[in-house]
């Protein structure tokens, strides 16, 4: 067995002493494309050889849109209280202690303000990272106060949704979000300031049913889970199966509920394009 005798191949490193290939070098798609994290990143978190938008976080798009990844970042350590006292599997302060220091993010919302191809803009950006990204009373203030300071400052305004919908936790609190983040956006029409919502996987439940639709230009990008229910609580409540690709963003876009679709390596021309458009 010649073959298996390593010093007669000219391998003198004993397999003790071999070293694995560390975690996290390759990404694998749901189609089974595989892309170095390198190339991934330098890609826009988007697969090259399919398409395959990667989930990823305020920091990812904040480096992507904004010139040099130079922003100054808003109520940066907001955090949320316990206003109902719950408690489910643990404590809701022990829950956000534990997602804050998984993720390190303060909630699941960050928003900051910079410039994008010279461009003065508001950008506010959802982290499903943290508790599947669920709207509270913390994400619903930091939106207001993003909206404030883009009337304020006059510039533009970009919500990038990223969500599961309301944060149970916080229950009634958590529903009063929608209509304080809707009345700001109102707000932000009567003085002419454009608002753009971007829609990504996924965009569900409350966050789609206030302020996620309501910009001036609803876009998405390319295979976005979008709607209010999800696919298996809709079916079971009306019996029926639903159509292919029911709730992906090319669904709704052929159903008039997006103005585009705009790919992950496009969106920061195409937005400055749609901005500059915007405000003539």
């Amino acid at each position: 067995m010649a073959w298996f005798r390593r010093k007669d191949k000219g391998i003198q490193t004993p397999t003790e002493a071999k070293k694995e290939a560390p975690d996290g070098l390759w990404y694998k798609t749901p189609g089974g494309k595989i892309i170095h994290t390198r190339e991934l990143k330098n890609n826009a978190y988007v697969a090259p050889e399919d398409g395959y938008h990667v989930r990823i976080g305020s920091a990812e798009y904040f480096e992507i849109l904004f010139d040099d990844n130079k922003f100054t970042e808003l109520d940066a350590n907001m955090e949320s209280g316990d206003p109902l006292s719950f408690v489910d599997s643990k404590p809701y302060p022990k829950r956000i202690k534990d997602s804050q220091a998984k993720t390190q993010l303060k909630d699941a919302l960050r928003s900051a303000h910079g410039k994008m191809n010279g461009l003065e803009l508001v950008i506010a950006c959802m982290d499903f990272s943290f508790i599947g990204g669920s709207m509270g009373s913390v994400v619903g203030e930091k939106i207001a106060r993003a909206i404030d300071y883009s009337i304020k400052h006059k510039a533009p305004f970009l919500m990038i949704s990223k969500s599961g919908g309301a944060r149970m936790m916080e229950a009634g609190f958590s529903l009063m979000q929608m209509a304080k983040t809707s009345a700001k956006l109102a707000l932000l029409s009567e003085a002419k300031i454009p608002y753009v919502s971007l829609l990504t996987d996924p965009t569900t439940g409350g966050v789609t049913a206030s302020f996620a639709m309501l910009g001036d230009f609803n876009i998405a990008e390319p295979g976005a889970l979008i709607g209010f229910a999800g696919p298996r609580v809709i079916e079971q409540t009306i019996g029926k199966s639903l159509p292919k690709g029911f709730q992906s963003s090319e669904f709704v876009l052929e159903h008039g509920f997006l103005d585009f679709i705009v790919d992950r390596r496009n969106l920061k021309a195409e937005l400055t394009t749609l901005f500059k458009m915007l405000e003539n």
